[in-house]
């Protein structure tokens, strides 16, 4: 599962073992014994990756192998793409611009394939907050 969280200062990723609907539950029950209010709904997440980045190549293949729609990578401008992912947003209320998004790639045919698909995803992620000269 991959776990964006979204804060004042911008955007951080992580890769989690735990499952999506675990990740929820005990975010919710954290929730209650806080005394917060929760809202969760199903969303879209995106991040800008560099056009020339190394492993957009093995990751579109992989998508494609996949047949699914949870995670695209779609053409911005010359250079720049978009990795879109589906999942779940998590914050304390609708109109919250801090939160958590979590996905979990579940529908593709093979945990593999999965696996490496969610490692990609976050190794393009850590490649983009690197200084630009590491894309060479």
């Amino acid at each position: 599962m991959l776990k964006l969280n979204y804060t004042e200062f911008g955007l951080y990723m992580e890769r989690a073992t735990v499952s999506l609907d675990v990740a929820i539950a005990q975010r919710i029950v954290l929730a209650l014994r806080l005394g917060q209010s929760l809202h969760v709904e199903p969303s879209q997440a995106a991040f800008l990756l560099p056009a020339q980045a190394n492993g957009l190549t093995p990751l579109k293949a992989l998508l494609k192998e996949a047949k699914s729609d949870i995670a695209t990578v779609i053409p911005v401008d010359d250079e720049f793409v978009e990795i879109s992912l589906s999942g779940s947003w998590v914050a304390i209320s609708e109109a919250a611009h801090e939160g958590t998004f979590l996905t979990a790639i579940s529908d593709f045919p093979s945990a593999n394939l999965r696996e490496q698909v969610e490692a990609l995803i976050y190794k393009l992620w850590q490649m983009s907050e690197a200084p630009v000269s590491s894309w060479a």
